[in-house]
């Protein structure tokens, strides 16, 4: 299979409201009120959280199918803290993005113990956002 290429396109509504668009779909990443937001939709950390969590889904079940696991249900919850003071120029001690982030998987289906292990390191070592979050990716900013 050839490589998959992504992108979106943004436009700033406000200094903490953008539209984003990609594919034909559109959608708002705003902030809380708390961070000059206007609470119309989840931020970009937690865009960042969703998209991992989507991205654990899809590789759970391909991987689950591979190992044939009959999963049933899946319920997949993460969390991150940041320190927001780099973001406000406060404090520059620590990184800007989540210190740790905590995945916890849940399903009813039984597994055992060894088949389990195998399963969430294939999880792991699969999924292109939890590559992206744990690796450096290059990223070239540029301004016309």
């Amino acid at each position: 299979m050839s490589n998959l290429k992504f992108s979106i396109n943004s436009k700033s509504e406000t200094p903490a409201r953008t539209e984003i668009e990609t594919r034909g779909f559109k959608f708002i990443v705003d902030e809380p009120a708390e961070l000059g937001g206007t609470n119309l939709a989840p931020n970009p950390v937690e865009y960042i959280l969703a998209g991992y969590a989507g991205c654990i889904n899809v590789v759970a079940h391909i991987t689950a199918k591979e190992l044939n696991i009959d999963l049933k249900d899946l319920q997949i919850d993460i969390e991150g803290d940041l320190n927001p003071a780099r973001l406000f120029g406060t404090s520059f001690t620590e990184r800007a993005g989540y210190q740790q982030l905590t995945v916890s998987l849940k399903t009813k289906t039984k597994i055992d113990e060894v088949l389990k292990t195998k399963w969430l390191h294939e999880i792991e070592n699969r999924c292109p956002v939890n590559d992206n979050l744990r690796n450096v990716t290059p990223i070239n900013f540029s301004l016309n």
